[in-house]
């Protein structure tokens, strides 16, 4: 019996196992959590518009439909292409006749010294509450204490879209949170500064796109400082390549994605930014059998430049794998993979987004901020997680500044 091992339970990996339903083969998942997350919805928990619950899937809720897939919740620890088989950090050893290398990707702090130890990232599920209580605990100690020698400047840095929708909503929440709920504190004391080392914002949209993120962040309050660079984090601030260092109690690193160095000790090919290098139909150069996709895939578009680590690139690179497979299991030959590129969106704040679809239209304002929260709606996983998710944006529009404002945890 044929044996596919898919490594990774995200938009690359669910996108694999679900096209090869129907083939005569075991399929088994692996994921270090037994839930999927919706990661382009993470600040929105950061920043208390949706709750934990909302963004999370159970796998094994997905796999009842599936009766020739099994999942098994393990980290990937090494991988024997000689003998087949790869290696999970709790010692087992699991074979395979088709491997799809789904790993995902992680925070790129780009070398900056004291970023990793000091800031704050939104990349999983864990980090994007610890983000919210640390968000809710500053305002709690500034009410309880009052504001001496203290500050609730938050620094988001990284103006690519992951740092504009943090910027945005923070700056949203904090107007609403110091209104509603924070009467004695100043809203002016609650600065969000937005740092891009570029000339612009959203550097993946056409220019008139990033000027009208730009106008419309600072109409919310939030700070931006384009051209700029980070020489340094501490853990008081963040130190600019000019010198200056912003006092900050919570720095927020959204500068980009990149591949867990843990990659480059599997043993394959990979690239110098650390993705798996793959040939033309996303087989894994010098290996036969095994494939790679998604964030941590090198994938190329037409004009040879990588694919961007985003949701897209993921699921349809995942579904070619599945297809290239399917065909090698038939006695078939494999195909090359074209992207298609759909477009890109990106959400500013109420009623505020930027998109940039495929054919050149550009949308903004109310009609992008639509069509985000309705593209995001149908691809979240789950019916119950749809209407929560509808639920909830629809009783923040409604309520405008009521919303939960709890610390979780500990």
């Amino acid at each position: 019996m044929t044996r596919v091992v898919i490594v990774g339970a995200g938009f690359a990996g669910l996108s694999a196992m679900e096209e090869l339903q129907g083939i005569d083969a075991d399929v088994t998942l692996i994921d270090k959590h037994n839930f999927a997350t919706f990661q382009p919805l993470l600040y929105q928990v950061a920043t208390a518009g949706l709750n934990p619950g909302d963004v999370a899937f159970p796998v094994r809720t997905m796999l009842r439909h599936h009766k020739r897939v099994t999942f098994r919740q393990g980290i990937l620890s090494s991988v024997d292409s000689a003998a087949n088989e790869i290696g999970l950090l709790d010692g087992s050893r699991i074979p395979y006749d088709y491997l799809v290398l789904a790993l995902g990707a992680t925070t790129n702090y780009f070398g900056v010294p004291g970023a990793q130890a000091n800031c704050d990232a939104i990349y999983t599920l864990d980090e994007a509450l610890a983000v919210r209580n640390k968000v809710f605990a500053m305002f709690e100690w500034a009410a309880s204490h009052g504001m001496k020698d203290f500050n609730l400047t938050t620094v988001v840095v990284g103006g690519g879209a992951t740092g504009v929708e943090m910027a945005g909503a923070l700056a949203e929440l904090k107007q609403r949170a110091l209104k509603t709920d924070y009467p004695a504190l100043d809203p002016s004391s609650a600065r969000v500064i937005l740092i891009e080392a570029q000339d612009r914002l959203l550097a993946a949209f056409s220019p008139s796109l990033s000027k009208y993120a730009l106008s419309e962040l600072q109409s919310r309050g939030v700070e931006v400082r384009l051209n700029t660079a980070v020489k340094a984090v501490h853990n008081n601030g963040v130190e600019l390549a000019d010198g200056e260092l912003i006092d900050s109690k919570l720095m927020v690193w959204g500068a980009g994605v990149g591949v867990d160095s843990a990659v480059r000790s599997l043993g394959l090919a990979h690239l110098k930014n650390g993705r798996i290098e793959v040939g033309s139909d996303l087989r894994v150069v010098g290996a036969n059998n095994i494939f790679s996709v998604g964030d941590v895939a090198g994938t190329t578009a037409a004009d040879g430049t990588l694919l961007p680590q985003l949701a897209q690139p993921a699921i349809q690179t995942g579904k070619h794998a599945a297809g290239s497979i399917k065909a090698l299991i038939n006695g078939e030959t494999t195909t090359a993979f074209k992207y298609k590129d759909k477009g890109t969106m990106a959400t500013i704040g109420r009623r505020a987004a930027v998109a940039e679809l495929s054919g050149g239209l550009k949308l903004t304002g109310s009609a992008a901020w639509l069509a985000w929260l309705a593209l995001h709606l149908m691809t979240l996983l789950g019916v119950r997680n749809r209407l929560s998710v509808l639920l909830n944006w629809s009783w923040h529009y409604i309520s405008w500044g009521r919303g939960p404002k709890v610390i979780l945890g500990g």
